[in-house]
């Protein structure tokens, strides 16, 4: 994943290694994705290697030369290929790869953030609508002597009632923006 992570950055214009950390520490950090700054410029490498990105030496003023990547055509071809794949939602809601996918095959047009939300929005109302049985789940613990289970029970309803309340508020979003998108002008 952070291979399409790297080319969908570079999708957007040319960025240095550090550039590319900057943003995963900054406004990447919400995505759910981290990595670190040795991962990244491992993985630049690679591209480098399968010819999917180059770079050029930029001189700095005061400060060491950088590298600046920017995209092959055989790097943005990799990038529309998968921005074309299907999506698949993982099993668990507010997954990294869902907003990795809406972010960065997103930004290529109105059309494919509308599939990737659309796909992610059905797969979780359909989630929500299987019914979970926590009380019969919770009533059938036997746990070990040193857990009282009438306790062990009411952190784990807690625990259940804070992910379906995260999971309604996730599709919430879903709703909302997909609402938005749908009914903005083609621009």
């Amino acid at each position: 994943m952070l291979d399409n992570l790297i080319l969908g950055l570079l999708g957007l214009g040319p960025l240095s290694g550090y550039d590319l950390g900057k943003w995963m520490d900054g406004p990447g950090r919400f995505t759910g994705y981290r990595v670190t700054l040795p991962q990244v410029y491992r993985t630049l490498s690679k591209l480098v290697e399968r010819d999917l990105v180059r770079y050029e030496i930029e001189p700095r003023e005061g400060k060491p030369d950088a590298k600046v990547y920017r995209l092959t055509e055989t790097g943005t071809q990799a990038l529309l290929d998968w921005a074309h794949s299907p999506f698949e939602p993982a099993p668990r809601p507010m997954d990294p790869d869902f907003m990795l996918r809406f972010l960065l095959t997103g930004v290529l047009g109105r059309d494919y953030a509308i599939s990737v939300l659309r796909t992610e929005l059905d797969y979780r109302r359909a989630q929500v609508r299987n019914p979970t049985r926590v009380d019969e789940w919770v009533s059938a613990l036997d746990p070990l002597d040193l857990i009282d289970p009438r306790w062990a029970a009411t952190v784990l309803r807690a625990a259940h009632d804070q992910g379906r309340a995260s999971t309604a508020s996730y599709i919430g979003w879903l709703e909302v923006t997909l609402a938005d998108f749908e009914n903005r002008p083609d621009s």
